[in-house]
């Protein structure tokens, strides 16, 4: 597998992988899809590139099976101080996930991140996904304790369908030695 930070004649596949995982509904949507919760689009081309410039430091990293091959999956990566990073748009193929192509890339993103120096990973999750919620806790992450709020006002990431959205945070310590 190809782990290789994104650029922009990648930009229309991450687009179109991101919405097809976070909102295709009916056959061969994602398992995790945020149907019934959240609706439009999760990602535009104006959207990715406001996240670029307000996060230089940032990386975009998108998984092949070769340079040339279809978009497998993709995971945001940005540090937010010495040792932590947070990670968010981690994607999969619909048609992938049973292949463990998650694990693959959520491990990949944990070993990128222990080689940049960090050794915690933070992220938020909806409060009403708990069976996201669980595969995360299944491969060490935790709840904090801590909330954020769904930006109602904002549609850039989609409309909310329901007024009581809200984001768990979750973390994870890294070990120093790369999990294989």
């Amino acid at each position: 597998m190809i782990l290789q930070d994104a650029v922009e004649t990648d930009f229309a596949e991450i687009i179109e992988l991101a919405n097809i995982a976070y909102r295709k509904t009916g056959p061969g949507s994602s398992w995790n899809s945020e149907e019934g919760l959240i609706a439009g689009p999760r990602l535009n081309e104006s959207l990715l590139r406001d996240e670029f410039a307000r996060n230089p430091e940032a990386h975009l990293l998108v998984y092949r099976e070769t340079p040339a091959s279809q978009l497998l999956g993709t995971v945001w990566l940005e540090p937010k101080d010495s040792d932590t990073w947070y990670m968010g748009l981690l994607t999969v193929r619909p048609d992938k996930q049973a292949a463990g192509l998650g694990r693959t890339i959520l491990t990949a993103a944990e070993d990128y991140v222990r080689a940049h120096g960090g050794n915690r990973i933070r992220m938020t999750v909806l409060h009403v996904r708990a069976t996201l919620i669980a595969w995360y806790e299944r491969r060490g992450y935790t709840l904090t304790g801590e909330t954020e709020p769904w930006h109602h006002d904002d549609q850039r990431f989609g409309t909310a369908l329901r007024d009581d959205l809200y984001f768990l945070v979750m973390q994870k310590t890294l070990s120093l030695e790369a999990k294989s």
